[in-house]
């Protein structure tokens, strides 16, 4: 009972307490980039949610024979292994999606939330606790692109998932670049300020 706590705690966590784009606002660049549309979103956030389980459970694996002086490097080679595997899957198999996406796949290399995942937690702990930190992390970046996709897709072409509903007036301002920061700035502020009241109703 105790470790399933645990690991709930650990998905919990990374949704939530340190959501990777509304929480600690790194890997913001798909978070702009990829979010006009929510199935964009979704692929993207799925994505970064395999690797970032799969580099955590890989990295705590070998964590006990790596070298600190060679551990980040490790790291990077490590993701860009799996963001490599990601992609040649999304090129044979979803080659229209992975037209719009690729340049942005091939990007979760330098995702700074897979290598802060890999330094912090998985480094230091054992592969079942570390594929649920995985987990956490990859589903919180996946539930803010959703948003941030489902926001910008609705308010901005009056639709979600090509299905029109609010066929007048959109405000197309959000499918462009400033719209996507507006948007993530105006929800990142929102989803802090309720975990801030939330925690406070707590204490």
């Amino acid at each position: 009972m105790t470790a399933k706590l645990s690991y709930f705690h650990l998905v919990k966590r990374g949704l939530f307490d340190e959501n990777t784009i509304f929480r600690m606002a790194i890997s913001l660049c798909p978070a702009i980039a990829v979010t006009s549309t929510v199935r964009n979103a979704f692929l993207m956030g799925i994505a970064v949610l395999f690797v970032q389980t799969a580099v955590n459970v890989s990295i705590s694996c070998i964590r006990s024979i790596v070298h600190p002086r060679i551990r980040l490097p490790l790291f990077m080679l490590t993701t860009a292994a799996w963001v490599s595997i990601v992609d040649l899957l999304m090129a044979a198999f979803i080659p229209a999606a992975y037209a719009e996406l690729g340049l942005y796949i091939q990007l979760i290399v330098a995702f700074a939330s897979i290598l802060a995942g890999a330094e912090m937690f998985a480094s230091k702990n054992d592969p079942i606790s570390s594929f649920f930190d995985g987990i956490g992390r990859g589903s919180g970046f996946l539930l803010a692109l959703l948003v941030i996709g489902a926001v910008r897709e609705l308010i901005g072409k009056g639709a979600l998932l090509d299905f029109s509903i609010f066929p007048r007036s959109p405000m197309l301002v959000l499918i462009l670049p400033a719209g996507g920061f507006l948007t993530v700035g105006l929800l990142m502020g929102f989803f802090n300020w309720l975990s801030d009241k939330n925690r406070t109703a707590q204490k």
